[in-house]
């Protein structure tokens, strides 16, 4: 059984304790700096090489970093291995290692995807697969979603093992492909390996909504559910004819005639418990009128001036309804030509408990035409909810409030989506964290943006965060 070492010294150990800076605290004596130094440039230069890795999903190219991550832990004497190359198809794949523990628990897992949206270096300022360090940052698509997180992780994870910190449960690490499309990768992995799932209590993955404005960080997040990913296709056909002649059976007009209505429909507004408590705990941050419309959000969204503030914000409305985003739309390629088919592709996303049944009517209600087709595109992740009284969501807030000493802990569930649910459906519990401190508007326009980039200083943050709510689980 391995020593136990004070928890001040197993910190130091890993060369993670940073000097003071006005964005989080220091809680206890640093290592000599260049100690910091070392282990801070060696995780960006590390997030630099795996940026490099073209993963724009299509097609995806996983198997390329699967083998870049395997070489890193080889190196580090971890064995890592790479699976369902056969199962995902040509240049995919999904990762795993592990660090054993003592038997003192099933497992956490530290979760990434490998795959990236597509970038056009034309509206990017740098390269966006350079992996280019500039200006105190690391640029390049995924560097916040989520390759910068994944890369966070697995310093930690190398960390833990250099330290020779052994934590009382086994710490896996794995990486899925197929995130931002479908989640085939994970969805796989849980497929195929019971026995390496089986064995996971915990993970521990992206979301979170950790709110930094104007240098000020007002609340920490930790995610405890997720809407749900309703992707639909919107199909209209008709003549394919010459446009200088309309034979009124064009399909774009009834295309962006069902569009019209669906843009304009406002969908109900309603507030469900896990937001209600999300706004209860921003409540503090806000003064007057607005401290009174968080704290009681039901008797605000009633009244027409709490209920437009309320909306105001793009983040809060996405919570408090449905959302219908059209995205992809395809119709002539030529423009005289009036196609025989056009198409919208939809982004809709769900509160957790919607029927998903009672809302596809809904919409088809609302589209109003009939000759239009609605194709589902990929299936509809499963709900869930994580509790908040366990021993993980406890490291977590502990190590939080180490850090960011006085910011509130808040629970929301995500506008966005990530694997979790596939994980949380196979019975394992689901946290999502920023493991960053990143402004509002940055992050906006970054994630799946242009200009995606971290901090150096973020990553010292993240790799804090990470140890420190690692070794909380020591016990």
């Amino acid at each position: 059984m391995p020593k136990a070492f004070p928890r001040a010294v197993l910190v130091a150990a890993v060369l993670l304790c940073a000097p003071a800076s006005s964005v989080f605290a220091q809680t206890r004596p640093a290592p000599p700096a260049t100690d910091f130094a070392r282990l801070r440039e060696e995780t960006a230069k590390r997030l630099a090489e795996y940026l490099r890795i073209n993963t724009s999903n299509p097609p995806g190219n996983e198997l390329a970093t699967a083998r870049w991550l395997k070489d890193v832990l080889a190196r580090e004497g971890i064995e890592g291995r790479i699976l369902d190359t056969a199962e995902l198809g040509p240049g995919r794949a999904n990762f795993y290692a592990r660090l054993p523990g003592t038997g003192g628990g099933k497992a956490i897992a530290l979760v990434h995807h490998m795959d990236v949206v597509p970038a056009t270096r034309a509206q990017w300022s740098e390269d966006p697969f350079g992996g280019v360090l500039k200006d105190g940052h690391v640029w390049g698509r995924g560097a916040l979603d989520m390759k910068g997180h994944g890369i966070i992780q697995l310093m930690a994870f190398i960390a833990l093992k250099r330290a020779g910190v052994q934590l009382s449960r086994d710490l896996v690490f794995i990486a899925n492909a197929d995130e931002e499309i479908g989640g085939l990768g994970s969805r796989t992995f849980i497929q195929r390996h019971p026995d390496l799932v089986g064995g996971i209590e915990y993970v521990l993955t992206e979301g979170a909504d950790t709110r930094v404005q104007g240098g000020k960080v007002r609340w920490f997040g930790i995610d405890v559910g997720e809407k749900r990913v309703f992707w639909k296709k919107l199909i209209a056909r008709g003549t394919t004819s010459h446009g200088s002649v309309p034979l009124g059976d064009n399909p774009v007009d009834r295309l962006v005639t069902a569009l019209a209505r669906l843009v304009a429909w406002e969908t109900p507004v309603r507030l469900t418990p896990a937001v209600d408590r999300f706004f209860k705990a921003q409540a503090r941050y806000e003064t007057g009128e607005r401290r009174g419309w968080l704290a009681d959000a039901e008797a605000a969204l009633g009244t027409p001036r709490g209920r437009t503030w309320l909306l105001s914000e793009p983040e809060r409305n996405a919570l408090l309804r449905n959302t219908i985003t059209p995205t992809v739309l395809t119709g002539s390629n030529k423009t005289n030509t009036i196609p025989q088919e056009a198409s919208a592709e939809l982004d809709i996303r769900l509160l957790p408990d919607v029927d998903t049944t009672a809302f596809r009517q809904e919409l088809l209600r609302m589209i109003n035409d009939p000759k239009l087709a609605l194709e589902s595109l990929g299936d509809v992740a499963p709900r869930y909810d994580a509790p908040l009284d366990t021993e993980l969501f406890r490291a977590i807030e502990r190590a939080a409030g180490r850090l960011l000493p006085g910011v509130p802990i808040a629970t929301p569930i995500s506008a966005g989506a990530s694997d979790r649910p596939y994980y949380a459906a196979a019975g394992l519990i689901c946290y999502g964290i920023d493991p960053w401190l990143v402004e509002l508007e940055e992050g906006r326009l970054s994630v799946h943006g242009n200009n995606e980039r971290l901090s150096v200083r973020n990553i010292e943050f993240g790799l804090r965060l990470y140890v420190e709510t690692l070794l909380g689980m020591r016990r």
